[in-house]
């Protein structure tokens, strides 16, 4: 086989839910992709996912493969607090880097992350799952193609019932959190697809934005340790942000509003027309796609076109395989290419990692926050405690 054709060689580090819904199967989809191997510190899920997928090289530290030069892409699938160790010693390394979201909640370390990939001349992309749904990709070329003319407001809503019983366990808690101040969780974990997507539909600054988050399940099962106990975290968010050319966008972001998983709508209007996307697993499909001219006074459900799907792929899939799918596709692609194109990757990271320091700032201060961002989040604190 000849370097051009040469499959592109990717490790898995984590081996958990989310990786072997998504990520393990969505790069096997790819003909052009080999999951080298996989690294989990839990022996248990490592030797199931091993199995499973057929993955022969299975260690407990991943070190051992980044230091591996015949690996080319290191996948970051574990819990939040390893993203950012993980990343940066891949790209030092020189791998590529697909990381689930946040890389940090310090956006100037994200930055600080692409800034190192642009050094060492890889590319990293976020686990931004909802930008590569096919509706989504299919709505981003009607937008680009001048389908609504000039875009006016953005409405974009993360909501869904996932965790509006306390019995049902929270993944990820942070144990030093302090009970007394409402933590960010739903906008950073939930709110970002939908930031994401409205930076990149609106495709213009962001000025300022105001809004508020809520508590409203005190007590939460935890699932490490199977108690329940107080968890005052933010279930349910309200924002408003200014652009320039005068655009507005508003986001919701809960996970205890009824409705199905993964709740998602995007909604843009402009001077000709309007789209609005839902990415809701519902009556058996996973998204669906309306739009309307100025004209019109109701929406019409378009058919997404084919090539907007990985191979084979149809909106009955289930959409965590549907959508990773793509967004594994798309960074094959893109590294596989040599050419400089890079959607979705850090400094998008940094960018709506920004955001939702900027809406947490605006929060805490009672105020309309000004973007981009003077300070780094932990100087913003500080700063916000020196006026206390």
């Amino acid at each position: 086989m000849s370097e051009s054709d040469r499959k592109l060689r990717v490790a898995v580090v984590g081996a958990g839910r989310w990786a072997v819904r998504s990520h393990i199967p969505g790069w096997q989809r790819d003909p052009r992709v080999e999951v080298v191997a996989l690294a989990e510190i839990d022996e248990e899920a490592l030797a199931s996912a091993a199995a499973e997928f057929g993955v022969e090289r299975a260690v407990t530290d991943y070190r051992e493969l980044i230091d591996d030069p015949e690996i080319d892409v290191i996948d970051v699938a574990t819990g939040n607090a390893m993203h950012f160790e993980i990343s940066m010693a891949a790209i030092a390394a020189g791998k590529h880097v697909l990381c689930e979201k946040p890389v940090n909640s310090d956006y100037t370390e994200t930055r600080r992350a692409a800034a190192l990939a642009a050094e060492r001349g890889v590319k990293t992309k976020l686990g931004f799952t909802f930008r590569f749904a096919p509706a989504i990709q299919y709505a981003k070329h009607l937008i680009d193609q001048g389908f609504i003319g000039e875009p006016y407001i953005f409405n974009g809503y993360e909501q869904n019932s996932q965790w509006i019983d306390p019995k049902t366990p929270l993944r990820q808690v942070d144990p030093d959190a302090d009970p007394e101040v409402i933590a960010v969780s739903s906008i950073e974990g939930y709110g970002a697809p939908i930031i994401d997507i409205m930076h990149w539909w609106l495709d213009a600054p962001m000025t300022s934005v105001v809004g508020t988050m809520r508590n409203f399940v005190p007590e939460r099962m935890v699932r490490d340790t199977g108690a329940m106990q107080r968890m005052n975290i933010d279930d349910g968010d309200m924002w408003i942000a200014e652009f320039e050319q005068g655009r507005l966008a508003s986001i919701q972001s809960s996970y205890v509003t009824v409705g199905n998983f993964p709740g998602i709508e995007a909604r843009i209007y402009g001077s000709e027309g309007a789209i609005i996307v839902r990415l809701v697993e519902e009556a058996g499909i996973c998204q669906t796609i309306k739009v309307a001219k100025k004209d019109q006074v109701e929406f019409e459900e378009l058919e997404i076109p084919q090539e907007f799907f990985p191979e084979g792929g149809a909106s009955t899939e289930p959409w965590p395989f549907l959508f990773y799918s793509n967004l594994c596709k798309d960074f094959a692609t893109e590294i596989l290419s040599g050419e400089d194109f890079n959607q979705g990757n850090f400094d998008q990271g940094a960018l709506v990692q920004e955001t939702i320091n900027a809406f947490e700032l605006s929060f805490r201060t009672r105020a309309w926050c000004d973007f981009p961002l003077a300070l780094a989040p932990s100087d913003a604190n500080d700063a916000e405690a020196a006026r206390a």
